[in-house]
């Protein structure tokens, strides 16, 4: 079972540098543009969606806690082989990069706060 933790943190991995490749291209940028940020996000509902469905066993939860243990480091190295004379030089759409996804968390910050089912105030509280 350990295995199959490793196998769907990599598969996400991959996933997510392959999305992040093509919108570094269809943004005529030579830069993977977010792949790492796509593995996370596929890897939290992925494992989301096996939990509602019990399938996520501690197993399986081993094998991608023992990569979590590494994820500054990897996530150091790769960043150091980045290519940020290029970011820097696209100017516009690294501006992009980092104002779309801080607008888009507060524009569903409200949204996520009304899903949340109300919290009964103890009665000790409003006395």
């Amino acid at each position: 079972m350990l295995i199959r933790g490793v196998a769907l943190l990599a598969g996400c991995y991959l996933t997510g540098q392959l999305l992040g490749e093509t919108l570094g291209r269809l943004l005529h940028t030579n830069a993977n543009i977010g792949g790492v940020g796509f593995a996370m996000l596929l890897l939290i509902f992925a494992q989301n969606w096996l939990e509602k469905r019990d399938r996520f066993l501690p197993q399986m939860q081993s094998g991608i806690l023992f990569w979590s243990n590494l994820y500054i480091p990897v996530i150091v190295a790769m960043s150091a082989t980045q290519n940020v004379r290029v970011a820097l030089s696209s100017g516009f759409t690294a501006l992009l990069a980092g104002v779309v996804p801080v607008a888009l968390c507060l524009l569903f910050l409200p949204l996520l706060s009304a899903a949340k089912p109300p919290v009964e105030t103890p009665t000790e509280w409003t006395t």
